[in-house]
């Protein structure tokens, strides 16, 4: 099951809220992300843009509004469509006592791809992978761990791309990888939404820019010059 970039989702939150006991993680939140947006979602921490992709996700679920995809109410969507999504969250969803290619030959199955064995050597040779195939997955780096983890939610091939700050705990030449990586999905055709506390980095990927304040949208707007100048005034000199 490979879906085609062209079946790109349409998602959609309207009126989204969620409230955990007396704190109001998110308020008012109305978004629409269109096939082939790809969008950077910034703020200070405590802003909210875990609890956002989490939601986008459906890993958790709202205390008030809905959300869509493709026009259908997420809780009415079938399977099918769900799995057009790839997800990096904080946790991997991987396997310590397995290998890294155990652990993606195992989420192939799970999508039930007709090649994983191939599908798992493209994604490990995407992610510079394939000379530690064969370590176990308890005994990688924190980087590491984040390479497999953006390598799981591409299997698949999906269509739109949720990833929660995919950068954390990536050297350098790991970044300009990620980097070159999502610009060519885009450039496929994928839809892409990423959250990311560094501003220059989600900002020179972008094509659109979704500041966060307070739970709520402070900016939603096309990535151009007068966009970061809003952005930068509203996170001030201590970014995020």
């Amino acid at each position: 099951m490979n879906p085609s970039p062209a079946a790109s989702l349409r998602l959609e939150a309207k009126g989204i809220a969620k409230y955990y006991s007396h704190l109001t993680a998110l308020q008012a939140i109305n978004l629409r992300v269109d096939p082939a947006d790809f969008i950077v979602v910034l703020g200070r921490n405590g802003a909210g843009k875990t609890t956002l992709l989490r939601l986008l996700a459906t890993i958790i679920h709202p205390s008030e509004g809905s959300l869509w995809f493709d026009g259908i109410p997420v809780v009415q969507c079938p399977a099918s469509l769900k799995s057009q999504f790839g997800f990096v969250g904080h946790e991997s969803f991987l396997y310590d006592e397995l290998t890294v290619r155990e652990n993606l030959l195992f989420y192939a199955r799970l999508y039930g791809l007709a090649d994983g064995a191939h599908a798992v050597a493209i994604q490990l040779e995407a992610l510079g992978l394939s000379a530690r195939a064969g370590d176990l997955f308890r005994n990688l780096s924190r980087g590491l761990r984040q390479r497999v983890a953006i390598a799981r939610a591409l299997l698949h091939q999906p269509s739109l791309l949720l990833l929660d700050e995919p950068t954390t705990g990536l050297d350098a030449p790991s970044r300009e990888r990620l980097h070159s990586l999502l610009r060519r999905l885009h450039q496929e055709g994928r839809t892409i939404l990423f959250s990311s506390h560094d501003v220059a980095y989600g900002l020179a990927l972008a094509t659109r820019v979704v500041l966060l304040e307070r739970g709520r949208i402070a900016f939603d707007g096309r990535n151009t010059p007068e966009a970061q100048a809003a952005v930068a005034g509203q996170l001030g000199s201590g970014g995020v």
